[in-house]
């Protein structure tokens, strides 16, 4: 879970524009102001990228011994409103088959929901097969547009054996808005 600290939001950007705007003027009057502009558009960039993790998310996932996931979560800035969910295996049963899941719940930062959503092809789940070495990938969506852009929720992943159910990786909860 990432949250933006008042200091790098707020008064980094008002001390460097207030600091700014104090200096001596000198000669070079436009190359100065030139500068603050720079200045402050990259500090406005890079709020916006602190920002930008609760649109898009790079989720990790863990299971015992060396087991490791990751799923790429990114929501491109566009009407369709599709989430694409690049997911990543590793060190899992070799030649099986997972699932990959996930639950919602309250913008709390507490990911308390167990009600699983196994995620695929749009509404059709999809597995994630291992190879020989228990690697796997696979690349899955999901469609939101029946949610209104703005809603915020939490949200956390498992991958799950697709024979068992067992659980074998989980993720910690993160903060989500929908763009």
């Amino acid at each position: 879970m990432r949250k933006i600290n008042l200091f790098h939001a707020v008064l980094l950007p008002a001390i460097l524009v207030f600091t700014l705007s104090c200096e001596k003027e000198t000669g070079n009057d436009q190359q100065q102001q030139g500068d603050q502009l720079k200045t402050q558009k990259v500090i406005t960039e890079g709020l916006w990228k602190k920002k930008d993790p609760h649109f898009n998310l790079d989720v990790i996932l863990r299971g015992e011994r060396k087991q490791f996931g990751f799923v790429i979560f990114r929501q491109n800035p566009d009407a369709a409103k599709i989430i694409t969910l690049d997911t990543w295996v590793l060190g899992l049963e070799p030649n099986h088959e997972y699932l990959l899941q996930r639950a919602v719940d309250t913008f709390d930062g507490s990911c308390t929901s167990t009600t699983w959503l196994t995620l695929g092809k749009g509404l059709t789940p999809q597995s994630i097969f291992t190879n020989d070495k228990g690697m796997g990938y696979e690349n899955l969506w999901r469609d939101i547009s029946a949610i209104a852009s703005g809603t915020a929720f939490d949200i956390h992943f498992q991958v799950v054996d697709a024979e068992t159910l067992a659980i074998v990786l989980t993720s910690d909860c993160y903060e989500y808005v929908v763009r």
